[in-house]
């Protein structure tokens, strides 16, 4: 009894001390990251202060923080009428993220379900993978500005042609994710369902998918990503509300301070996002990686 309790408190100890140990590491990744980002905030401000570029081209810190703050408030513009302007382009900045987030959520959605089922089939019946993999390499290949005039063409300037792109932009990644994926299936984990008498959906339903989702989540991953870096490109033309549009139009009235803050906002969302999957990832799929 004693030598299990013994045996027992020591893995405890090794337990307590790995994660002290990646307790240490994350602290000093986290203290490096911190730093790295001071240092690049502080030469940001020591440029602009000297006025080595031109404010026009680089404003300060200060000034973007200021682009920021403005645009998600109420000024007043007249005093002698009380005149007040919210936001810009009478949208708060917020209003305009929401409204990117929105349409990045319905095209991705789609392109989930659609990707995911084309995937399937194209995976397991071969003669669809035959007629469709070239189209879909094609699609692949083609950066959204390539055809975004033509999208705007067959549907229009609305929020329909801004939809589609971000449906084209996450397509593809998804369909070959999931391709990949069922196609990792191990054949005795196959016909050891069939050997129990698993008929094919019950095989789709409880081996196949649950060992191709960490493929899937991988493309949705990807996907996001593309989608996120096409916002600009699909709020180029009516984008607003939307804060690709803003940023887009800010560049184009030299507003750069508040051009600089909506990229910056564009980024911070976009590792957001991207966290936020990897997190659903690692819940949804808890045996990636360790069997």
């Amino acid at each position: 009894m004693s030598t299990t309790a013994s045996a027992a408190d020591a893995s405890a100890e090794v337990a307590t001390r790995a994660r002290r140990s990646r307790s240490r590491r994350t602290l000093r990744t986290r203290a490096l990251q911190a730093a790295v980002l001071l240092l690049v905030i502080l030469l940001w401000w020591a440029v602009a202060a000297l006025r080595l570029i031109d404010p026009l081209y680089l404003p300060g810190p200060g000034a973007v923080l200021s682009a920021f703050v403005d645009a998600n408030r109420c000024l007043v513009v007249d005093e002698a009428s009380g005149r007040t302007v919210c936001g810009v382009q009478n949208y708060y900045l917020w209003e305009h993220l929401v409204a990117s987030l929105q349409r990045i959520g319905l095209g991705v959605a789609l392109a989930v379900v659609a990707g995911v089922v084309l995937g399937f089939l194209m995976s397991m019946w071969e003669p669809v993978n035959t007629a469709l993999a070239p189209y879909l390499n094609f699609l692949r290949a083609l950066p959204p500005l390539g055809y975004i005039g033509l999208i705007i063409v067959w549907v229009g300037i609305g929020d329909t042609s801004k939809y589609l792109l971000l449906f084209l932009a996450a397509f593809p990644p998804i369909v070959i994710a999931t391709i990949d994926g069922v196609r990792g299936v191990r054949e005795d984990q196959v016909l050891a369902a069939r050997s129990m008498g698993a008929g094919p959906v019950d095989v789709a339903r409880y081996v196949v998918l649950p060992a191709a989702a960490a493929s899937i989540l991988s493309g949705v991953r990807l996907s996001v990503g593309f989608a996120w870096t096409t916002v600009v490109a699909a709020e180029l033309n009516n984008g607003i509300p939307g804060i690709g549009g803003l940023a887009y139009i800010s560049g184009t009235q030299l507003n750069t301070p508040l051009t600089i803050a909506c990229i910056i906002v564009i980024g911070l969302v976009a590792v957001a996002l991207d966290g936020c999957i990897r997190l659903v990832g690692d819940r949804l799929t808890p045996w990636h990686g360790k069997v």
